[in-house]
């Protein structure tokens, strides 16, 4: 029997698009030979991934799941929303969202990971599935946040079920504190974050050149203003402010009582516990954010039909 080698599967995947595992049984099972393995993957249904996979993929559902003190955040595209009202399709990003709370936050490793109750990774169910479904359908992301002492709240906006939707929020509270005060808050805050979509965690956190960046054109614009130059920095200073205000969560201002900045939010819930909380970290997916869509030219799109 020829050897099964990793370079063998590399081909048969190139040339197929099926899974990494499906595509080392074909081999297995048809001797080594590729194009008899090619076969043995049609007549499973599961080359047909290959004729979809350079569709664009924006659609689809973002997963939220928490265990304690972990979470994970995962998104899985597709073509059409339809296809996220899928009752498969759902099983399988909800399912995805529990087995990332337990992986290593890479999204390798979670490709590679058993998919439960089916003998096949990951990566072979999304195989099996876009072979199923008709669409090409993307696992694109993968972020997990921990924590020693606390627990992970999360946040579904626009469910479609439980841990499902199209924004999905996880934050990280480290505290020794249990019961509703940290429960309350934390579910407060991955409703505010999910709100206001900040960037960072804390001005700390703001990397010294987008800080820079937003400094210049802060600059330029206070120039036009034609004050001395001493003036102008304290414009700048001021407007930094602002931008802090926007994009760091903890100088945000709490969008359920307008008034309250988010760290003096965290203080007053710690000072009513008793015991010290701290946001250790969040995370905020939107559903087909950072995907470059085709624009579509409906008039041409008809045109060309009529003159067929």
């Amino acid at each position: 029997m020829a050897e099964i080698t990793a370079a063998l599967v590399k081909e048969l995947r190139d040339k197929t698009g099926a899974g990494m595992m499906d595509c080392k049984r074909a081999l297995g099972d048809s001797g080594g030979d590729i194009e008899a393995a090619v076969d043995w993957l049609r007549k499973k249904g599961l080359s047909a991934a290959a004729n979809k996979a350079g569709r664009v993929a924006a659609e689809g559902l973002i997963g939220a799941a928490v265990r304690g003190a972990a979470g994970a955040l995962v998104e899985v595209n597709s073509e059409t929303d339809f296809v996220a009202r899928n009752q498969a399709f759902q099983a399988f990003v909800r399912t995805v969202g529990e087995l990332a709370v337990t992986a290593d936050g890479a999204l390798d490793s979670l490709m590679h990971a058993s998919y439960p109750g089916s003998g096949r990774s990951v990566e072979a169910e999304l195989t099996y599935l876009i072979s199923t479904i008709g669409e090409n359908l993307v696992l694109r992301r993968s972020t997990r946040l921990s924590v020693e002492q606390g627990a992970i709240f999360s946040y579904v906006h626009n469910s479609l079920g439980p841990g499902i939707g199209k924004i999905g929020v996880i934050v990280a509270l480290e505290s020794s504190v249990r019961g509703e005060v940290l429960s309350d808050l934390g579910k407060q805050l991955a409703m505010h974050v999910a709100a206001t979509n900040p960037r960072y965690l804390d001005i700390a956190s703001v990397p010294a050149s987008a800080l820079e960046r937003e400094r210049a054109v802060l600059r330029e614009q206070a120039q036009t203003s034609g004050k001395a130059e001493s003036i102008v920095e304290r414009m700048v200073d001021g407007r930094l402010r602002k931008f802090y205000e926007e994009v760091v969560l903890l100088e945000q201002i709490f969008v359920v009582d307008q008034e309250t900045r988010i760290s003096k939010v965290v203080e007053g819930a710690a000072k009513a516990a008793g015991s010290p909380i701290t946001i250790a970290g969040f995370a905020r997916y939107a559903l087909g954010e950072g995907i470059e869509r085709p624009r579509t030219d409906f008039a041409a799109e008809v045109a060309a039909q009529l003159q067929h």
